[in-house]
């Protein structure tokens, strides 16, 4: 049975965890590494969530794979070559370590860009954020060992949350900010 989904409170040491990372990412990975930032629900102030840290590597290409793979993997990290997002490369903890996934996605894509934009605009706005959490402890406890059925049922909100996000955008002129590390 696959480990049980569990949503906890906002954690303050996250982006120190991040940060720890993060910094070890970009001294192995140098200018390879266009941007490294803190994303998904732990980089979210105050909101309660899986306590994973997320973080997204962008990269100007996926070639050579040699070019990020050694190093990501040098700091303890397994690639997930079967991985069916073809959006990104993906990375994750080895075994018995602190749960961690490695997003790398190409510089400028729009997979690179939602992840962003989805952060910043809850970081923006605590009461959307407040909203994801209480569905996210909802949808926890009825779909606790069923990932997939987790993550779909969220995606409604997830997409209403983007379209606010994108009329944001326009009122805003939102654009990333510099890289976290």
């Amino acid at each position: 049975m696959p480990d049980p989904i569990i949503i906890v409170p906002y954690d303050s040491a996250w982006p120190e965890r991040f940060l720890a990372l993060g910094t070890a990412l970009r001294e192995g990975l140098g200018e390879v590494a266009l941007r490294i930032d803190h994303i998904g629900s732990t980089a979210i102030p105050g909101l309660a969530a899986k306590p994973i840290i997320d973080l997204q590597i962008s990269v100007a290409s996926f070639e050579p794979l040699a070019a990020y793979r050694g190093p990501i993997e040098n700091l303890g990290f397994i690639w997930r070559e079967n991985n069916p997002d073809l959006t990104k490369r993906y990375f994750r903890e080895k075994p018995g370590n602190r749960r961690t996934h490695i997003h790398l996605r190409r510089a400028g894509s729009w997979a690179e860009q939602i992840a962003l934009l989805f952060r910043d605009y809850l970081r923006s706005h605590p009461a959307e954020a407040g909203r994801y959490a209480e569905l996210k402890q909802r949808l926890a406890e009825q779909y606790r060992h069923d990932r997939q059925g987790y993550t779909h049922s969220k995606s409604h909100f997830v997409w209403d949350i983007m379209i606010a996000a994108n009329r944001w955008t326009q009122e805003t002129g939102w654009q990333p900010g510099p890289s976290d590390v």
